[in-house]
């Protein structure tokens, strides 16, 4: 955020929704473990997100882009990015989206909330709907969009009606005019939902986490509470019944913005009965009373530090393995196989820019950080963190975005540590307005991807099993690779600050079977009867083979529709339930024909 202007909001992601997309295959020739620079996004991605298999929307500031409305002479400051082609399409947007946030609907229209003031050349505060950009104020806007993955060309569009339903997303937080960052005399110390439950509820935690509590990282848990960690300030919320719990301090670094560091839930598996544990890595060690402008703090070291916390067992943080090197604005990314993708960032500074005597340019970081890393949650502690790949040739600061694909390859896009638009080459700015869109290929991007047949379009909560049919060549000789085969479902979430907000990954448990002529059948579990688990809404879908993930499919989980009723299905197959030690259990259990494989795994959190 820039040093006189912002309004950011931090989001839980709620209900969303998709419709269902066929599958496309990677990158022809694309060498594991690289980069490739595929196209430019004509605007500067602040904010991205998957619409579909071919689609990706980006959402910029107001700013002097080059890039114009058709027919117009209005910067753009929002494209439709697609992916077969690598080319872009303008899109109106009225109002000012400069740090806002956003997520999906359970009717599949995703949403764009808040923003900034109007502004006019170099981001200075504007008049409303005048040159010569045009924008009006974004600070309560409500934009809706329902993607189009073909050839149509769908729109932003203001919200005029709420819809009838009661609040799929929670926004925590924020300021009503700017700054580096936020103070008590503008603070909003508050949490509301959309659609509307009424007037907000007030947090004590946004008052006592001040002054780095902008875009609170928020996590709804298995457990149906929120956990909220910023500045160094940590607590579950019972949002059901306005209760805060504090927790204990976060350990060594500030992690929200400007600190900006790495987080992510890691993957929810039967192995680990769906217990969600959040990873925090990087950031800056600074103290309350740090976070001021009269000291160069784009010279400040990142931090390399990571701890984690799985909350719904215990509330005591622990040490996990470090970076490479310190890092703010990294960003995690979620891939099939169950590892995190880390790239982004820089090594020196924080996020945000401003005209001080010290920023490099405007911006407040500086030492972008090229090479990224994989994390692996299974790997003995002590080697979770590899580095077998080659560095990005963009230099992805402050206002970057990542996030898979449904190739299984990775997209990143952004960077303008600037208030208005810096054209490439500009004396005393070394980091101008990024446009080029590169993708990273992982390593399993030079193996031969499976083709699984019969994959739903859609997942209940709970319910029917399905099966999914791998050819004998997936699954090598004697179809060895079938014990190391199972479905992930990922939804990428809204990219935007180093986070993306709805993240998260979630194994189904399975069981196979093997046929004579060497070809396999998984027979897969719908998701947990567990809605916090997962919340409803569009996902990829992915067979993973040892390790060799296919291409993703878009599916819809849960029902496909605005409100909370998202009731869990009994299966009609065999089925059983049984009563843990402190929560219900629900143990699906079938017989598979040929060679039977037989696992229970229970499931956590039943309804």
């Amino acid at each position: 955020m820039r040093s006189n202007i912002i309004q950011p909001r931090s989001w839980l992601h709620g209900l969303t929704i998709s419709a269902a997309f066929s599958s496309r295959g990677a990158s022809a020739g694309a060498a594991p473990n690289t980069f490739e620079v595929v196209g430019t996004t004509g605007v500067s991605a602040q904010q991205f997100f998957v619409g579909g298999v071919n689609k990706v929307y980006i959402l910029d500031k107001v700013e002097n882009n080059p890039t114009k409305l058709a027919g117009t002479n209005k910067p753009a400051w929002a494209t439709e990015y697609d992916l077969r082609t690598n080319t872009f399409r303008t899109m109106e947007v009225a109002t000012n989206t400069f740090c806002a946030g956003g997520s999906a609907l359970g009717n599949g229209t995703w949403i764009s909330v808040g923003g900034n003031k109007a502004v006019t050349s170099g981001g200075l505060d504007g008049t409303n709907l005048a040159g010569p950009y045009f924008n009006d104020d974004g600070a309560k806007s409500v934009r809706l969009l329902d993607p189009c993955d073909d050839d149509t060309k769908c729109q932003w569009t203001p919200v005029t009606t709420t819809p009838n339903a009661s609040g799929p997303l929670t926004q925590i937080g924020g300021c009503t005019d700017g700054g580096y960052v936020n103070d008590a005399n503008q603070n909003i110390p508050t949490v509301e939902y959309y659609p509307s439950k009424g007037q907000p509820n007030k947090l004590n935690f946004l008052l006592t986490t001040l002054p780095a509590n902008l875009y609170t990282l928020t996590w709804l848990l298995p457990s149906g509470n929120l956990f909220l960690q910023s500045n160094l300030g940590t607590e579950i919320y019972d949002y059901k019944n306005n209760v805060e719990y504090p927790l204990p301090n976060m350990p060594h670094a500030v992690r929200t913005y400007p600190a900006s560091g790495a987080t992510a839930m890691l993957p929810l598996t039967p192995k680990n009965n769906y217990t969600a544990t959040i990873l925090f890595c990087g950031g800056t060690n600074l103290q309350p009373d740090q976070w001021v402008l009269n000291y160069n703090i784009a010279a400040l070291p990142a931090d390399k530090s990571c701890v984690k916390m799985t909350p719904d067992v215990s509330t005591t943080w622990e040490e996990e393995d470090y970076l490479f090197e310190g890092r703010s604005m990294g960003q995690f990314v979620m891939m099939p196989d169950g590892r995190l993708w880390m790239g982004n960032g820089i090594g020196k500074g924080t996020a945000g820019y401003g005209n001080t005597s010290w920023a490099i340019g405007q911006s407040f970081g500086t030492n972008p950080l090229h090479a990224p890393a994989y994390y692996d949650p299974n790997a003995p502690k002590g080697s979770r963190w590899s580095r077998p790949m080659g560095n990005a040739t963009v230099s992805r600061l402050y206002h970057s975005v990542a996030s898979l694909l449904a190739d299984g390859s990775i997209l990143t896009a952004g960077s303008n540590p600037n208030a208005d638009y810096i054209a490439p080459g500009t004396p005393n700015y070394p980091y101008p307005t990024e446009y080029r869109a590169e993708k990273f290929y992982p390593d399993y991007f030079n193996r031969a991807r499976p083709s699984p047949s019969s994959l739903p379009k859609s997942l209940s909560y709970g319910g029917d099993y399905f099966n999914v049919t791998l050819k004998s060549g997936d699954l090598g000789k004697q179809s060895s690779a079938l014990p190391k085969t199972y479905v992930s479902i990922i939804r990428t979430g809204y990219s935007t600050h180093a986070m993306n907000m709805g993240q998260r990954y979630l194994q189904l448990n399975s069981t196979y079977s093997v046929n004579q002529d060497g070809s396999g059948v998984l027979h897969v579990s719908q998701m947990p009867p567990c809605v916090a688990c997962f919340p409803p809404g569009p996902a990829m879908m992915f067979v993973v083979v040892d390790g060799v993930p296919s291409n993703g499919v878009m599916v819809m989980v849960g029902t496909g529709q605005l409100g909370p009723s998202q009731l869990p299905l009994l299966p009609t197959y065999q089925a059983r339930s049984q009563t843990g030690l402190h929560r219900k259990t629900c143990l699906p259990h079938r017989r598979t024909r040929n060679k039977v494989h037989h696992l229970v795994l229970p499931y956590p959190h039943c309804l």
